[in-house]
């Protein structure tokens, strides 16, 4: 389930780019795959999916709610359930490399 508590107050002008996002309109199944879809089936409506998200013009904006939110369904700014978990674990593996180094610079 998505963290709520990480998402922004009620500020309409934080959501307006949503407005603007080529899926307006398009049946959300395209994005959420239903319970047992994998391999070439998943594969397919992901793509399509993302054929969507390419020619989006807030498409930027999307995939960064989605990290910020750590959403954790569906084809987001044309990332992926598993690219954007890929994308957050390298982004904690080099916040822990930094911590580290800069421990290791501290202590020196």
């Amino acid at each position: 389930m998505a963290d709520f508590s990480r998402l922004p107050g009620p500020n309409a002008d934080l959501w307006d780019w949503q407005l603007l996002a080529a899926c307006r309109g398009v049946d959300s199944s395209l994005f959420f795959h239903p319970e047992g879809e994998r391999g070439a089936a998943r594969s397919a409506r992901e793509n399509s999916a993302k054929e969507v998200c390419m020619r989006c013009p807030v498409r930027a904006q999307c995939a960064a709610h989605a990290l910020a939110v750590r959403e954790p369904y569906g084809v987001w700014g044309g990332l992926t359930e598993d690219e954007r978990e890929e994308l957050m674990g390298r982004a904690r593996t080099r916040l822990v490399s930094a911590s580290s180094s800069m421990d290791t610079a501290s202590n020196n």
